[in-house]
């Protein structure tokens, strides 16, 4: 396994470690945990849901980062990564099955793309997503990769999914320029839309605006996994600028008790 822990040698007795999986048996222990999160906590509509495991073809192309309990031997957190050269052999990103990108993959450099992020339920508000996100951080930067894609995903309050709200909530230098806006091919129905902010800004979107990520185009009504999705675009240069020197120093986010446990 590649460990993408902050520093070459490491005590030990170290809590968390982070690496991108090698092995099947770590695949699939990684899928279930998604299972859990995705199919139990949120809902969500899997074709796999009888095996109990949370996966796609895109699994295959992807690389799996873990986040390890190694005092319980169990995963933490995770999160898929599937980088420019993997898209190109796949033939599309994972978003694109949301979203139009062409203006965006027209931008030059080469993209990587999280999905599936996840915190077991008993590591949430700790030192586990800032492990991930420091992993991220040293995975991009040593692949050279100019853009991160992803997307926020946001469930429905009891009225139902407040559009309107989060973008109220979004400042306008967060919204991305006209040439690089898109649309979502399922745009969320107005009968499912409320006006009423009745849960605020996921901290996932949160982070995303403060790492100075751009909002590319209205939600994407994802039916199966009961969400909207907000396509974010973040020049990778700004995010090493920001954080990952810092989490690659020290593995520790000043942040760290704002952000989420899904991503």
């Amino acid at each position: 396994m590649k460990n993408l822990d902050q520093e070459t040698c490491q005590p030990a007795a170290k809590r968390f470690s982070s690496f991108i999986a090698d092995s099947e048996a770590m695949i699939k222990a990684a899928q279930a945990l998604r299972y859990r999160v995705f199919a139990r906590e949120m809902g969500a509509r899997l074709k796999s849901a009888a095996e109990e495991l949370d996966y796609d073809e895109i699994d295959t192309y992807c690389d799996h980062l873990i986040v390890y309990d190694n005092q319980k031997n169990k995963i933490a957190g995770y999160t898929r990564l599937l980088n420019h050269e993997q898209a190109q052999s796949l033939g599309r990103f994972y978003s694109q099955d949301e979203f139009d990108l062409s203006p965006i993959l027209a931008l030059p450099g080469r993209f990587l793309e999280i999905g599936r992020t996840c915190v077991d339920p008993d590591y949430r508000g700790g030192a586990v997503l800032t492990t991930l996100w420091s992993a991220l951080a040293q995975y991009a930067s040593e692949g050279g990769y100019r853009y991160l894609l992803g997307c926020a995903s946001i469930t429905p309050g009891p009225s139902g999914y407040a559009v309107d709200a989060v973008f109220r909530h979004i400042d306008r230098k967060n919204i991305a320029p006209a040439s690089l806006k898109t649309v979502p091919a399922v745009p969320v129905p107005a009968r499912l839309r409320c006006q009423r902010d009745e849960s605020g800004i996921p901290p996932l979107l949160k982070a995303y605006l403060r790492f100075g990520a751009l909002v590319c185009a209205e939600p994407f009504w994802d039916e199966s996994f009961n969400c909207m999705d907000l396509l974010m675009l973040l020049p990778l240069e700004q995010l090493e600028q920001r954080y990952s020197k810092h989490y690659l120093r020290n593995g520790q986010s000043a942040n760290e008790s704002e952000t989420s446990a899904l991503l």
